[in-house]
């Protein structure tokens, strides 16, 4: 017989299982903040299909892109937090709070960090038309010319372009940005020759590396890269202290059962590990795996924001 003490307690019991969501509860959305061809559209996709069979239902990428990122995750922060959608987010989400102040949602308050998948160091590439066969002749020419040479990236306040603002302030030259809006664009002007220069991750441009039309000069990371170990860093260049590493991560709302987000992190680290995937991920697109889940990836991003919002505020950068 049961005593009362033991009644009472049923119900606490029993909400634990009531409270499980039914999930996923059909096609999950992951909102792509960019345009098509870029590296975040080219991760997302990688990851669908994998996702897809992980979880049982269809995963759907959907390109929203605008304002460095931030139109297409302010949808996802204001959406239901019910595990249907989440968003695969890019470097410039850790610069967009110094750079936009009216982005209409919180980066730390709207979002929960899911898997950060990776890292990548940006590179500076130059076109095969340009004569500049090292940084220090490309630093020379500028010195001589300010203003007369040109880079592209894939937007204002993107780690690329605030790693060029260190490398100009490193080398005492001055350099012409061209801000494009996302790595799609910026590839194919970078493959017509449109800047003089490009800055980004190796990610969007292995066909240029593989034909020869674009050639790095520098890697903007602590480290050579082990597919180009002839390429110095910035530091072994002449130009210290400018590090720029990429990242691609997995958020959703805020509010996201944490059973979900648990399902969804596991989820999206075994996509990473089919070994199709990790090789186009790793050994084609360079970027190192992290695989690191929710407070590690909070961490990470802290730390992110908290760099990359004082190096905004030195140098007065401002939004497009």
């Amino acid at each position: 017989m049961l005593t009362r003490r033991a009644l009472g307690a049923l119900p606490l019991l029993a909400t634990p299982a009531l409270a499980q969501p039914a999930w996923p509860n059909g096609p999950i959305r992951i909102i792509a903040p960019f345009p098509p061809g870029g590296s975040v559209d080219t991760v997302s996709r990688l990851l669908q299909q994998p996702l897809s069979a992980e979880l049982g239902v269809p995963v759907i990428i959907e390109n929203r892109g605008g304002a460095s990122g931030s139109l297409g995750t302010a949808q996802v922060a204001r959406a239901a937090p019910d595990g249907q959608t989440f968003v695969l987010v890019f470097d410039t989400h850790a610069t967009n709070p110094a750079l936009i102040p009216n982005m209409g949602f919180d980066t730390r308050r709207d979002l929960a960090p899911v898997l950060l998948i990776g890292t990548a160091p940006n590179m500076l590439l130059v076109h095969r038309a340009r004569p500049w066969q090292s940084v220090a002749e490309l630093v020379a020419a500028a010195r001589a010319r300010p203003d007369s040479i040109s880079y592209g990236t894939i937007g204002n306040g993107s780690l690329a372009h605030l790693g060029m603002v260190l490398a100009q302030r490193s080398g005492n030259m001055v350099l012409t940005h061209v801000p494009y809006r996302g790595g799609g664009p910026l590839a194919v002007s970078a493959m017509s020759g449109e800047t003089d220069l490009a800055a980004a991750t190796g990610t969007i441009f292995v066909e240029h590396l593989r034909q020869g039309v674009l050639r790095p000069l520098a890697i903007m990371g602590p480290r050579r890269r082990a597919s180009l170990p002839d390429v110095p860093t910035m530091a072994e260049a002449g130009l210290p202290g400018v590090e720029a590493e990429a990242f691609w991560g997995i958020l959703a709302p805020a509010g996201t059962p944490p059973a979900i987000l648990s399902r969804m992190e596991a989820a999206a680290r075994r996509a990473t590990q089919v070994p199709e995937v990790q090789e186009r991920l790793t050994n084609i697109m360079g970027i190192e795996l992290r695989n690191e889940g929710g407070p590690a990836f909070a961490a990470f991003l802290d730390r992110q924001i908290e760099i990359w919002s004082r190096v905004i505020r030195e140098n007065e950068i401002k939004p497009d």
